[in-house]
């Protein structure tokens, strides 16, 4: 019961962290981000498990951050008020052709990176832009004017 006690707090403290971290750096990860992660990975579980090195244990710990996975995800799905605390929510990033500078700080992003993410999607510039929404997956969708 033990490792399934420690496995949902750092389910839980893993969700916080992400939360924490914002969309934009998980879906742009760099070499150094993604080892960073796997020695994340490595030091959660000796965290969940200890020196508990048995299939049983292993197998609690799999189940217990499954089990909340799936249960989270359906509650975001049935519960709307909690989509945002569960999911995130998407950032207006330009509002009617408009930079929204605020939007940028807050999401740790740089003019730069936007129109580099915006030459990725074929926009020469961001004059061009309407609407520019970074979505909860951390990818920025872009309405051109027409």
């Amino acid at each position: 019961m033990d490792i399934v006690i420690r496995a949902a707090i750092v389910f839980f403290l893993v969700l916080v962290v992400t939360r924490v971290v914002g969309k934009r750096e998980l879906a742009s990860l760099e070499p150094f981000d993604l080892i960073l992660l796997v020695v994340i990975g490595d030091l959660v579980q000796q965290g969940v498990t200890q020196s508990d090195y048995s299939l049983t244990g292993a197998f609690l710990a799999i189940l217990t951050i499954t089990i909340l996975t799936v249960a989270t995800a359906y509650i975001a799905f049935r519960f709307r008020a909690l989509r945002p605390v569960l999911d995130g929510e998407p950032v207006v990033l330009i509002e009617n052709g408009r930079m929204l500078e605020r939007n940028l700080r807050r999401e740790r992003l740089t003019v730069e990176e936007l129109i580099a993410e915006a030459r990725q999607q074929s926009i020469a510039s961001l004059d061009d832009v309407d609407w520019a929404v970074l979505e909860t997956t951390g990818k920025i969708s872009f309405l051109q004017s027409s």
